[in-house]
């Protein structure tokens, strides 16, 4: 038993750099929200940009995401997650040099890039490091980035001298010193055998009659993984716009997004201390489903107290989807495809991405309503459904 207990604290010895490296990714790759209102104002940018700018670093997410997390199980993690963080890193300091739409483009494909890399690698190296343990908690740091950072960058927008320096300035280096945290850590992590890992790393009860196998992963993780961003970019990009305009500025899409994606990693940490399993995915995808009908319901001008509360749902579908995704892969995926298979989780996860601009696309023809209502209704289909293969796998 001493030797177990020394194996596991060996192997999760290295994985507080890797948290920390996830959520300053994650921070470099959100905290461009708040400073969408700056950008706009001082580069007269439309809004059809500002939305497609915010989502814009996705598309730079798909090389990451589909080639890091693969690239990692054959090369190791720190080989593939520190270079990506290097380079969100660089596109970091590309948003802070060059602030004309040619310059946000390439910085915000920069950062997507790097960020794709680090989410895939960088998650499957948590698990690899702490288990079951160590996936929730990297989805719990990777959202606590994606929710500190624009409310810090939202205050230093509104509030500092240089709204288009310091923040850049203050996500830079908080990157690169995680990045130097991370490269001392070990990449490649040998998966141990059954009896030596230790029992707080098993994953919470649930489903776990078929065997470990890349479908298996897929047909679970999959369909709540677009609930993640399909929700949350709802609430961070789409409902502040629809505000009236002296309730805007930096300081509220901070706050939206704080509000939103520091909901998710409440509900996080709430479900890892209840040891929520695979029911997690089924409040997740249905809180989800809430919120954006809430979101619709309000149409064009929204009031603020329904906006108010469609926040805590959209933040809650997003941590409740994005930890059973994680646990899904943790209970499923063959150790040595984790990798790959983080990445098309991930993936999955930022189509939500696309929802803000089709919104805005949409509304001239379908209005500000129905299109939120059919989102809804969608992800209420996923709760559902969940719901009844987990009913029917434990009967």
């Amino acid at each position: 038993m001493a030797t177990t207990s020394s194996t596991v604290s060996r192997r999760s010895r290295g994985l507080p750099a890797v948290l920390a490296m996830l959520m300053t990714t994650g921070w470099a790759a959100n905290h461009f929200a708040a400073l969408l209102p700056v950008l706009r104002t001082a580069q007269n940018l439309s809004a059809s940009l500002v939305a497609g700018l915010y989502g814009l670093y996705a598309v730079g997410l798909l090389p990451g995401l589909l080639l890091g997390g693969s690239a990692s199980d054959r090369l190791g993690r720190r080989a593939v997650a520190v270079p990506g963080a290097l380079l969100a890193a660089v596109g970091t300091l590309v948003l802070l040099f060059w602030h004309d739409p040619t310059g946000l483009v390439v910085g915000r494909l920069v950062v997507g890039a790097g960020a794709g890399a680090t989410f895939s690698a960088g998650t499957a190296w948590a698990a690899d490091l702490g288990g079951a343990a160590g996936v929730t908690r990297a989805g719990v740091f990777l959202t606590l980035g994606f929710a500190t950072g624009p409310v810090v960058s939202g205050v230093l927008a509104e509030f500092a001298p240089a709204p288009l320096v310091v923040p850049f300035v203050l996500s830079a280096v908080l990157s690169l010193v995680a990045v130097a945290a991370a490269a001392a850590v070990p990449g490649r992590v040998p998966h141990p055998p059954p009896h030596a890992v230790h029992p707080a790393a098993h994953p919470p009860a649930g489903p776990t009659r078929a065997p470990r196998s890349v479908g298996a992963a897929l047909s679970w993780a999959l369909p709540v993984a677009p609930w993640v961003f399909a929700g949350a970019t709802v609430g961070v990009v789409t409902l502040p716009a629809r505000l009236p305009a002296n309730d805007g500025g930096p300081l509220l899409a901070g706050i939206a997004a704080g509000i939103v994606l520091g909901t998710g990693v409440a509900v996080q940490a709430y479900a890892r201390r209840r040891n929520l399993g695979p029911g997690a995915g089924v409040v997740g995808a249905f809180t989800a489903a809430a919120g954006l009908l809430l979101a619709g319901v309000g149409g064009s001008q929204p009031g603020l107290g329904l906006v108010g509360v469609a926040f805590l749902l959209l933040g809650a579908g997003y941590g409740l989807c994005l930890r059973a995704g994680l646990l899904d892969l943790e209970r499923w995926a063959p150790p040595a495809g984790r990798g790959t298979l983080t990445g098309l989780f991930y993936l999955a996860t930022y189509s939500g991405f696309a929802v803000p601009v089709a919104l805005a696309a949409l509304e001239p023809v379908a209005g500000p309503t129905i299109p939120l209502l059919v989102l809804g209704a969608l992800a209420g289909l996923v709760a559902v459904l969940r719901w009844m293969r987990i009913t029917r796998i434990r009967a």
